[in-house]
């Protein structure tokens, strides 16, 4: 089976190429790699991939899915089984000063990647959105059946605009679609625009934290290999209408099912690096929300699997890694 992972020198996208490797797969593998936070991070999970004992069955390709015509020549001429889109311009603090760029990726690049499904017979499409298409939903936990309505910032705009434009292919052309709503995933090789990296490089360099909304917000942490493998079981299940719906097409939230409040995630953090962080107390941010919790139990009874990883455990595994990497 040959798999596209868009956004495979990304975050998850790296950890989902190794395992879909691991798995046996052949996998294809996208990315733009641009400079909207190091590209040598980015580079440096490529190399990872590079040493895979199954390298030999992946193939990596430096594209903009934005560009209509190679994004069309990609799926023409590699001919996917199924596709896992995990590509986009991430972060709710950046779409405020740069919005064009979340319309040419998570818009523009989204539709040249259902157009390449549609005309090639793609399987199954799972994709990346996110909990930030809740917005200001002050009802815990936030369930799929909740009203998503009212977006806090562009970046969720365009994750709720995804899911839209993929259910309109599911039920126009019979696309199988399922989308992801993901909840504050950490781990190592994590994106260093994310809290943990950020709390990390403050505390080891002795520079403040800044603690937006005086600490007092709550963070559904999901740690990565969890996340993974909810992508992968997803994967291996293709969407199928719902009752009353009109097309295969899914969409679940993953997460750990356990908001973290803020400050008592930075303790974590400090007791892993053994070390007490000075703290910038902020108003609350724009296009920020207070809290998130997923209600998980619709992801479990389609693939059987819930995220597992307590907090400090995998705090502890991310601190190790910053520390090898970094140090």
């Amino acid at each position: 089976m040959k798999i596209l992972v868009t956004g495979a020198a990304g975050f998850i996208g790296y950890y989902v190429t190794f395992q879909l490797l691991s798995r046996g797969y052949e996998v294809v593998g996208v990315d733009n790699l641009n400079d909207y936070y190091d590209p040598s991070l980015k580079q440096a999970r490529l190399d990872q991939i590079s040493r895979h004992p199954q390298v030999s069955h992946f193939k990596f390709i430096q594209l903009d899915l934005a560009d209509v015509e190679a994004t069309a020549n990609l799926f023409k001429k590699q001919q996917f089984d199924r596709v896992v889109h995990l590509a986009a311009q991430a972060g709710v603090r950046y779409s405020l000063q740069n919005p064009n760029a979340y319309v040419q990726s998570n818009l523009v690049g989204f539709t040249n990647v259902l157009e390449g499904c549609r005309y090639n017979h793609v399987k199954h499409l799972v994709y990346a959105s996110s909990s930030s298409v809740y917005g200001g939903n002050i009802k815990m936990p936030f369930s799929e059946k909740d009203t998503v309505d009212t977006p806090v910032s562009l970046y969720a705009a365009t994750k709720k605009t995804n899911e839209l434009m993929a259910h309109t292919y599911s039920h126009l052309y019979g696309l199988p679609t399922t989308g992801l709503r993901f909840f504050t995933v950490y781990g190592p090789w994590g994106r260093p625009d994310m809290s943990p990296f950020l709390f990390a490089d403050a505390i080891v360099n002795n520079k403040p934290i800044k603690v937006f909304n005086h600490g007092d917000m709550m963070r559904d942490f999901t740690y990565i290999d969890d996340i993974v493998e909810g992508v992968i079981r997803v994967l291996d299940k293709p969407a199928t209408p719902q009752e009353g719906g009109t097309g295969p097409y899914r969409i679940f939230n993953i997460g750990n099912s356990q908001p973290e409040k803020l400050m008592d995630f930075i303790g974590i953090m400090e007791n892993a690096f053994g070390k007490v962080a000075e703290k910038e107390f902020l108003p609350m941010q724009a296009g920020d929300v207070k809290a998130t919790y997923a209600d998980t139990s619709a992801l479990g009874a389609w693939v059987g699997f819930k995220p597992v990883t307590p907090l400090k455990e995998g705090v502890e595994r991310f601190a190790d890694w910053y520390k090898r990497f970094y140090q």
